[in-house]
């Protein structure tokens, strides 16, 4: 863990490790659905022997057809507000527990990674985050992170992770 050969390092490990932990004491399923981390938060959360027990799996929709074909996101919002925003993440982890009836928590994450992409609303680095938990409330969350791609991807895995968390743990 955490040499250059390891494709998740040792703090998102960390990071999933302890989610998967919230998720067996609360006994609850999880389900994500990722545009520009390309599916590395059910990465992290799968890496570990045994994390089927509480992760049900993910939803990789990079394109905009795919939001709109496999997470129900309404042509409209996308027109409205672009596939990085509020709006558009929040009906990705709504569609994302419509898909996966077993679940109670999901994560989704939106953003422009770089290094191209960007513009002055939306910058470089600017991702979205939403958390929905069934018979719940859905949360939007911005970020802006520094760095090349990798380093705001990582970012944002470890900031999704974190706001997961935070929702168990007010479940």
């Amino acid at each position: 863990m955490g040499d250059n050969s390891t494709i998740i390092g040792a703090g998102v490990l960390y990071a999933a490790n302890q989610v998967l932990e919230l998720l067996r004491q609360s006994g609850v399923r999880i389900v994500t659905a990722e545009s520009c981390t390309g599916g590395l938060v059910a990465g992290a959360l799968t890496h570990f022997a045994g994390s089927s027990d509480v992760t049900e799996g993910g939803f990789v929709t990079y394109s905009n057809s795919m939001k709109q074909a496999v997470l129900g996101v309404r042509a409209d919002t996308l027109a409205l507000h672009g596939a990085v925003s509020a709006q558009t993440v929040e009906q990705m982890a709504e569609g994302a527990l419509r898909a996966c009836a077993t679940a109670r928590i999901a994560v989704a994450i939106s953003g422009i990674a770089g290094p191209g992409g960007g513009s002055m609303d939306k910058p470089v680095g600017l991702v979205w985050f939403a958390t929905a938990v069934r018979d719940g409330n859905t949360c939007a969350n911005r970020q802006v992170f520094t760095g090349d791609r990798a380093q705001v991807r990582e970012q944002a895995v470890l900031h999704a992770l974190t706001l997961v968390s935070g929702r168990i743990l007010n479940l």
